[in-house]
Protein backbone atom coordinates (compact mmCIF):
# COMPACT_ATOMS: atom_id res chain seq x y z
CA UNK A 1 0.00 0.00 0.00
CA UNK A 2 1.27 3.47 -0.86
CA UNK A 3 -0.02 6.94 -0.07
CA UNK A 4 1.11 10.48 -0.83
CA UNK A 5 -0.14 13.97 -0.04
CA UNK A 6 0.95 17.02 -1.99
CA UNK A 7 0.69 20.80 -2.16
CA UNK A 8 2.42 22.43 -5.11
CA UNK A 9 2.61 26.12 -6.00
CA UNK A 10 3.73 26.75 -9.56
CA UNK A 11 4.43 30.17 -11.06
CA UNK A 12 3.82 30.88 -14.76
CA UNK A 13 1.69 27.77 -15.07
CA UNK A 14 1.03 27.01 -18.73
CA UNK A 15 -2.49 26.02 -19.64
CA UNK A 16 -4.16 25.28 -22.98
CA UNK A 17 -5.54 28.46 -24.49
CA UNK A 18 -9.25 27.71 -24.65
CA UNK A 19 -9.83 30.51 -27.17
CA UNK A 20 -6.90 29.89 -29.53
CA UNK A 21 -6.70 26.16 -30.19
CA UNK A 22 -3.18 24.72 -30.27
CA UNK A 23 -1.67 27.51 -28.17
CA UNK A 24 -0.80 27.89 -24.47
CA UNK A 25 -1.24 30.81 -22.14
CA UNK A 26 0.33 31.89 -18.82
CA UNK A 27 -2.17 31.22 -16.02
CA UNK A 28 -0.14 32.97 -13.31
CA UNK A 29 0.36 31.06 -10.05
CA UNK A 30 -1.54 27.80 -9.68
CA UNK A 31 -1.89 25.78 -6.49
CA UNK A 32 -2.43 22.03 -6.68
CA UNK A 33 -3.13 20.02 -3.55
CA UNK A 34 -4.56 16.64 -2.74
CA UNK A 35 -3.60 13.05 -2.08
CA UNK A 36 -3.20 9.68 -3.76
CA UNK A 37 -3.58 6.20 -2.31
CA UNK A 38 -3.08 2.83 -3.97
CA UNK A 39 -3.14 -0.80 -2.90
CA UNK A 40 -1.78 -3.91 -4.56
CA UNK A 41 -2.79 -7.15 -2.84
CA UNK A 42 -2.46 -10.86 -3.48
CA UNK A 43 -5.70 -11.82 -1.71
CA UNK A 44 -5.11 -15.49 -2.40
CA UNK A 45 -2.62 -17.38 -4.54
CA UNK A 46 -5.09 -17.09 -7.43
CA UNK A 47 -6.66 -13.65 -6.83
CA UNK A 48 -4.86 -10.32 -7.16
CA UNK A 49 -6.43 -6.89 -6.59
CA UNK A 50 -5.11 -3.44 -7.52
CA UNK A 51 -6.98 -0.27 -6.52
CA UNK A 52 -6.20 3.44 -6.48
CA UNK A 53 -7.86 6.75 -5.63
CA UNK A 54 -6.72 10.30 -6.38
CA UNK A 55 -8.12 13.60 -5.12
CA UNK A 56 -6.82 16.79 -6.76
CA UNK A 57 -7.86 20.36 -6.00
CA UNK A 58 -6.11 22.62 -8.51
CA UNK A 59 -6.93 26.34 -8.61
CA UNK A 60 -5.69 29.64 -9.96
CA UNK A 61 -4.01 31.00 -6.82
CA UNK A 62 -2.85 34.38 -8.10
CA UNK A 63 -3.65 35.77 -11.50
CA UNK A 64 -4.72 39.01 -13.10
CA UNK A 65 -6.63 37.18 -15.84
CA UNK A 66 -10.36 37.53 -16.23
CA UNK A 67 -12.85 35.70 -18.43
CA UNK A 68 -16.53 35.59 -19.23
CA UNK A 69 -18.68 32.55 -18.55
CA UNK A 70 -19.39 30.26 -21.50
CA UNK A 71 -22.70 28.78 -22.63
CA UNK A 72 -22.32 24.98 -22.76
CA UNK A 73 -24.61 24.57 -25.79
CA UNK A 74 -23.50 27.41 -28.06
CA UNK A 75 -19.93 28.08 -26.91
CA UNK A 76 -20.76 31.79 -26.73
CA UNK A 77 -19.62 33.87 -23.77
CA UNK A 78 -22.01 35.97 -21.71
CA UNK A 79 -22.09 38.43 -18.81
CA UNK A 80 -19.22 40.53 -17.53
CA UNK A 81 -15.67 39.22 -17.18
CA UNK A 82 -14.83 37.87 -13.72
CA UNK A 83 -11.52 37.09 -12.07
CA UNK A 84 -10.08 33.60 -12.52
CA UNK A 85 -8.40 33.79 -9.11
CA UNK A 86 -9.68 31.07 -6.78
CA UNK A 87 -11.42 29.22 -9.62
CA UNK A 88 -10.69 25.59 -10.52
CA UNK A 89 -8.27 24.96 -13.39
CA UNK A 90 -10.31 23.49 -16.29
CA UNK A 91 -10.02 19.97 -17.71
CA UNK A 92 -8.63 18.43 -14.49
CA UNK A 93 -10.97 15.97 -12.71
CA UNK A 94 -11.12 16.29 -8.92
CA UNK A 95 -11.70 12.59 -8.22
CA UNK A 96 -10.41 9.47 -9.96
CA UNK A 97 -10.79 5.87 -8.81
CA UNK A 98 -9.93 2.51 -10.33
CA UNK A 99 -10.02 -1.13 -9.27
CA UNK A 100 -8.67 -4.16 -11.10
CA UNK A 101 -9.01 -7.86 -10.23
CA UNK A 102 -7.14 -10.74 -11.83
CA UNK A 103 -8.05 -14.37 -11.12
CA UNK A 104 -6.02 -17.38 -12.23
CA UNK A 105 -8.17 -20.49 -12.46
CA UNK A 106 -6.76 -23.10 -10.03
CA UNK A 107 -7.71 -26.14 -12.08
CA UNK A 108 -5.74 -28.78 -13.93
CA UNK A 109 -8.41 -28.65 -16.67
CA UNK A 110 -7.79 -24.95 -17.31
CA UNK A 111 -4.23 -24.71 -16.08
CA UNK A 112 -2.68 -21.39 -17.06
CA UNK A 113 -6.00 -19.64 -17.72
CA UNK A 114 -6.78 -16.35 -16.02
CA UNK A 115 -9.59 -13.81 -16.22
CA UNK A 116 -9.68 -10.17 -15.16
CA UNK A 117 -12.09 -7.31 -14.64
CA UNK A 118 -11.64 -3.61 -14.03
CA UNK A 119 -13.58 -0.44 -13.35
CA UNK A 120 -12.44 3.17 -13.91
CA UNK A 121 -14.20 6.22 -12.51
CA UNK A 122 -13.32 9.77 -13.57
CA UNK A 123 -15.09 12.57 -11.75
CA UNK A 124 -16.44 15.77 -13.23
CA UNK A 125 -14.18 18.54 -14.45
CA UNK A 126 -14.82 22.16 -15.36
CA UNK A 127 -14.76 23.27 -18.98
CA UNK A 128 -13.75 26.90 -18.72
CA UNK A 129 -11.46 29.06 -16.64
CA UNK A 130 -14.29 30.53 -14.57
CA UNK A 131 -16.23 27.31 -13.87
CA UNK A 132 -18.96 27.96 -16.44
CA UNK A 133 -20.14 24.36 -16.64
CA UNK A 134 -19.13 20.86 -15.63
CA UNK A 135 -18.15 17.97 -17.87
CA UNK A 136 -20.00 14.96 -16.36
CA UNK A 137 -18.24 12.14 -14.56
CA UNK A 138 -18.15 8.67 -16.11
CA UNK A 139 -17.49 5.02 -15.24
CA UNK A 140 -15.94 2.50 -17.61
CA UNK A 141 -15.66 -1.28 -17.33
CA UNK A 142 -12.98 -3.54 -18.81
CA UNK A 143 -12.68 -7.33 -18.99
CA UNK A 144 -10.04 -9.70 -20.26
CA UNK A 145 -8.53 -13.15 -20.23
CA UNK A 146 -4.99 -14.48 -20.45
CA UNK A 147 -3.48 -17.89 -21.00
CA UNK A 148 -0.02 -19.11 -20.10
CA UNK A 149 0.61 -21.58 -22.94
CA UNK A 150 3.70 -22.94 -21.18
CA UNK A 151 1.51 -24.33 -18.39
CA UNK A 152 -0.08 -26.78 -20.85
CA UNK A 153 2.82 -27.25 -23.29
CA UNK A 154 6.12 -27.19 -21.36
CA UNK A 155 8.38 -26.56 -24.38
CA UNK A 156 6.45 -23.31 -25.03
CA UNK A 157 7.34 -21.95 -21.61
CA UNK A 158 7.31 -18.14 -21.70
CA UNK A 159 4.54 -17.84 -24.33
CA UNK A 160 1.42 -16.01 -23.17
CA UNK A 161 -1.76 -14.96 -24.98
CA UNK A 162 -4.10 -12.17 -23.91
CA UNK A 163 -7.50 -10.92 -25.04
CA UNK A 164 -9.12 -7.78 -23.60
CA UNK A 165 -12.11 -5.51 -24.10
CA UNK A 166 -11.98 -1.92 -22.88
CA UNK A 167 -15.14 0.15 -22.36
CA UNK A 168 -17.17 -3.07 -22.30
CA UNK A 169 -20.58 -1.36 -22.44
CA UNK A 170 -19.49 0.93 -25.31
CA UNK A 171 -20.41 3.92 -23.15
CA UNK A 172 -20.51 7.32 -24.85
CA UNK A 173 -18.68 9.85 -22.70
CA UNK A 174 -16.85 13.16 -22.87
CA UNK A 175 -13.32 13.36 -21.48
CA UNK A 176 -12.96 17.16 -21.43
CA UNK A 177 -14.24 20.38 -22.98
CA UNK A 178 -12.83 23.75 -23.91
CA UNK A 179 -14.53 26.84 -25.28
CA UNK A 180 -16.79 25.63 -28.08
CA UNK A 181 -15.39 22.08 -28.35
CA UNK A 182 -15.32 18.77 -26.49
CA UNK A 183 -13.35 15.54 -26.74
CA UNK A 184 -15.29 12.30 -26.76
CA UNK A 185 -13.86 9.15 -25.23
CA UNK A 186 -12.91 5.96 -27.01
CA UNK A 187 -15.69 3.45 -27.65
CA UNK A 188 -15.54 -0.30 -27.05
CA UNK A 189 -12.20 -1.73 -28.15
CA UNK A 190 -11.09 -5.33 -28.60
CA UNK A 191 -7.41 -6.16 -28.61
CA UNK A 192 -5.18 -9.16 -28.14
CA UNK A 193 -1.51 -9.96 -28.05
CA UNK A 194 1.01 -12.76 -27.84
CA UNK A 195 4.14 -12.31 -25.75
CA UNK A 196 7.16 -14.49 -25.33
CA UNK A 197 9.69 -14.09 -22.52
CA UNK A 198 12.93 -15.99 -22.26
Amino acid sequence: MTAAAFRIDENHYLISDLVHSGFSTDAGRVRSQGFEISANANVTKALRLVASYTYTDIRFAKTSSTAKRTDALTGATYGTAISEEGKVVPQVPRNMFSIFADYTVPSSFAKGLGINWGMRYVGYSYASKVESFKVPSYILFDIGAHYDVGQAVPFLKGLKAQLAISNLTNKYYVTSCGTGFCYTGQGRRFYGNLTYNW
